[in-house]
């Protein structure tokens, strides 16, 4: 760790994240990480992308129902394979 952070809690706050501590066996300052780290999680890229890859597809034509479930697999496997090879 490389910076120290100091935090003042009410004491119903300070018991239910040493509660959580003692019932999955970490420290006090471990489950603040992991509350932040769940409130906050790292790769911000990786969500625009998937952000911009909706509205990509919402750009795209429905092209309607597909004939039956075979068909509707069919190409959305080939659509894997096209974007998988790069």
């Amino acid at each position: 760790m490389e910076r120290r952070l100091q935090l003042l809690l009410d004491q119903a706050r300070y018991d239910r994240v040493a509660a959580e501590a003692e019932r999955t066996g970490r420290s006090v300052a471990a489950v603040i990480r992991g509350a932040i780290d769940f409130q906050f999680p790292a790769g911000d890229e990786v969500r625009m992308a998937a952000a911009a890859e909706v509205l990509r597809l919402a750009q795209v034509p429905d092209p309607g129902p597909a004939k039956s479930w075979a068909e509707m697999k069919a190409e959305l496997e080939a659509e894997m394979d096209s974007e998988m090879s790069w």
